[in-house]
């Protein structure tokens, strides 16, 4: 019984198998290119050519906040600079704290200097005087400043100030209009006025400069009365200390009738040395006479006598040292002592007053040779061309803003979208 020929599907495969084995060493045989635009299964596929592309509804979204975040706002920015905004005109002005500082005649021949300090610069002080409330409040009652810079309201709505608003709305305001550029190195202090009329703006710089002048001369009175006002004090403590001993002086004359008890004593000294002559040259008088006369001669009781009374004014003199005699309640011992006390009690005020009024007048000197000043390096000036609003650059740093925050809200978009 013959056998059944295999099947086509086998052919290939028996033939694959008696097919000769190619010889060790040799290439292997290239299969055969393929044609080109053939179809070959799912590699035909794969370099089939792609569709066009067509619109999605992300592009449409994406252009629309295209147009929400930056046509628009940079189309109606572009529409009140160059319609609406009001022309700003400026005036500048630029000054400097300066200090006066001459040296004594004490200080050049190599006295010591007294030293000072503070705890804050002038210049930091009118940095923050000209962004004060204080100041805002006193420009306006002398300039109006609200009528000044509310002219052109409500048709410039963002650049001009509402009149209804309140002092902390127009010292926000004035903050805009007035630009403070300080070096705080240099002590440099230049501010640029805004306002919608030349006239005003260069009233505003010069009312400026006139209120921080005066501040200026304020703080040095200040500076000049607290450096002579503890002298001065000294000076007045020391008159009230030399009235004191002067009057207990007085005192004590009227009470002792005695105008100068060192005077006084020696008096009484000089009677006593006296007396005490006296009584010596009595004795040495009766020694004489008992060697010379009888003892009944009557000059002798007379030398006697003479002899007592002396003795005994002398016991009386020297009784006034140690008990009050002469009207004096006190005795010379105690009443010398109190004059003593009393004349150092006045040397002591009388040189503590010398002292403090040398120091007074020191005090006053080095306060005049130290004078501050406000030096306007850079008078106010009129405008006589509109330099703002900035229309340009305002319009420029919008639209790059607009159109930095339309790329970053797009790129976050689309990464939360493609995560999800």
């Amino acid at each position: 019984m013959s056998q059944a020929p295999a099947p086509a599907a086998e052919k290939p495969a028996a033939a694959k198998e008696n097919a000769p084995s190619p010889a060790p060493g040799a290439a292997p045989k290239k299969a055969p290119p393929k044609q080109a635009g053939k179809p070959n299964g799912g590699a035909a596929a794969a370099f089939a050519p792609a569709p066009p592309a067509r619109r999605k509804t992300r592009h449409v979204w994406l252009f629309l906040s295209f147009a929400l975040f930056f046509a628009i706002p940079v189309a109606v920015s572009a529409w009140y600079l160059y319609a609406v905004a009001r022309d700003q005109y400026a005036s500048s002005v630029a000054f400097t704290v300066r200090t006066e500082d001459t040296q004594s005649a004490i200080d050049l021949l190599g006295g010591i200097k007294s030293l000072g300090g503070a705890s804050s610069s002038d210049t930091d002080i009118l940095y923050e005087f000209v962004q004060s409330q204080q100041l805002v409040v006193s420009l306006d009652e002398e300039l109006d400043l609200r009528e000044m810079f509310s002219v052109h309201w409500p048709e410039d709505p963002i650049f001009a100030f509402n009149p209804d608003g309140t002092i902390e709305d127009l010292t926000a305001y004035w903050n805009d209009v007035v630009n403070i550029y300080y070096d705080s190195g240099t002590g440099l202090i230049e501010l640029r006025v805004k306002a919608f009329r030349p006239e005003d703006a260069f009233a505003v710089a010069t009312g400026i400069f006139e209120r921080s002048s005066q501040m200026i001369n304020d703080l040095s009175a200040i500076a000049r009365e607290d450096a002579t006002r503890y002298a001065r004090d000294d000076l007045a403590l020391a008159v009230d200390r030399l009235k004191g001993a002067r009057e207990a002086i007085l005192r004590f004359r009227a009470r002792t009738q005695i105008i100068d008890p060192q005077a006084d004593l020696q008096g009484q000294m000089g009677i006593l040395n006296t007396l005490q002559q006296q009584y010596a040259t009595a004795i040495i008088d009766l020694d004489l006479l008992r060697e010379t006369t009888r003892d009944e001669d009557p000059r002798i009781a007379q030398a006697e006598t003479r002899i007592r009374v002396i003795e005994s004014r002398i016991n009386a003199e020297r009784g006034k040292f140690s008990s009050g005699s002469d009207g004096l309640d006190d005795d010379y011992v105690t009443i010398i002592g109190e004059f003593e006390r009393l004349n150092v009690d006045l040397e002591f005020a009388q040189s503590a007053y010398l002292a403090a009024l040398a120091a007074y007048d020191s005090a006053i000197a080095e306060a005049q040779r130290q004078s501050r000043y406000l030096a306007a390096y850079l008078k106010p000036s009129v405008a006589q061309r509109a330099l703002y609003p900035e229309r340009t650059t305002l319009l420029g740093l919008i639209a790059a803003f607009a159109l930095l925050a339309w790329v970053i809200a797009s790129l976050v978009y689309y990464s939360v979208r493609d995560r999800g």
